[in-house]
């Protein structure tokens, strides 16, 4: 099997290309191979490598900036993947193609008030650019019906690139005091994880002697998060936390402040509840899922111990 991965110097298209490589023939272009924002460069590249399946991590994800890079914004996250879902179909190709949790407002709740995870069969909503484009993605995807999963994801972190993680790992060694906004709720998804998850996910697929039947049996769209539910800074002080037991800060950890966002203006705005209900894949999939501070244990065991100096 030959494997088209998109983005592979992201950080989920870092993670996939070592667990895609154990499986399959992978391609992984670089940037100045393959611009998501050159449709005939894409499509020449899909018709010259004739992959039996596309795997597309890459996005554009600068959410505020979409808000005035708007077309930029469409032309990766609309109609990029529009391009791969189509030169898909045409080779009898599937596609994998990673989505937001922000195609949902933010809004749902119980009859108590509570914030609610999201399903996959609930209403779209997305209020700012970036969801929008990614929204728009997943129904050009679905309009080509081409063999497809559609992996919806959130909060995504990483030691690679940039990303929320690394931002306060550089704040924390920086700054005596940090505030951090504490009133929108998510689950933050390591990009190691995630890539080993697809991994299990198309494990069959590579082992079958029928992908038509594979595909039938399993086509659709997923929500693929680790388990358990946070804000952003109970996820900042987890992060420190860890730092300051592995010693990788270098310095006394910073005093923490949960803020509203009210107190921390973006041009985009944020869902104030990111949840996402992944019953569905884990039933289709029998997929266990961790929960996410297991996750970002995992994931900064790699950091290294710095000197430690009072300030």
């Amino acid at each position: 099997m030959k494997i088209l991965l998109t983005g592979s110097s992201g950080q989920l298209g870092n993670a996939l290309l070592p667990q895609l490589s154990k499986l399959a023939t992978v391609y992984a272009p670089l940037r100045q191979e393959l611009d998501l924002a050159n449709p005939a460069q894409l499509r020449r590249c899909i018709q010259d490598f004739k992959p039996d399946l596309i795997i597309n991590p890459a996005a554009y994800t600068a959410v505020d900036l979409a808000e005035t890079e708007k077309e930029l914004a469409h032309t990766i996250n609309v109609d990029a993947p529009a391009c791969m879902a189509e030169e898909a179909h045409k080779l009898g190709a599937g596609l994998v193609h990673y989505s937001t949790d922000y195609v949902f407002d933010g809004e749902k709740r119980d009859a108590q008030g509570d914030w609610q995870a999201y399903l996959e069969s609930d209403a779209t909503n997305p209020q700012n650019v970036y969801g929008q484009t990614k929204l728009a993605g997943e129904l050009a995807i679905a309009a080509t019906a081409c063999r497809h999963l559609i992996l919806r994801t959130s909060w995504v972190y990483s030691l690679h690139g940039k990303n929320f993680l690394l931002t306060m790992l550089k704040l924390a060694r920086e700054r005596e005091h940090l505030r951090v906004v504490n009133d929108q709720w998510g689950v933050p998804n390591s990009a190691a994880w995630l890539a080993q998850a697809t991994g299990d996910i198309l494990a069959s697929l590579f082992k079958t002697e029928d992908p038509t039947d594979w595909w039938q049996s399993n086509a659709g769209t997923y929500h693929l998060s680790a388990g358990g539910k946070t804000n952003w800074c109970e996820f900042a002080a987890a992060i420190i936390a860890i730092a300051g037991q592995q010693n990788s800060l270098g310095k006394t950890a910073p005093a923490l402040q949960g803020i509203a966002s009210s107190e921390y203006p973006t041009a985009a705005r944020r869902p104030k509840n990111s949840m996402l209900n992944t019953q569905k894949i884990q039933t289709q999939f029998q997929l266990h899922m961790p929960d996410w501070q297991t996750c970002l244990q995992q994931c900064m065991q790699e950091l290294q111990p710095l000197p430690h100096f009072e300030s």
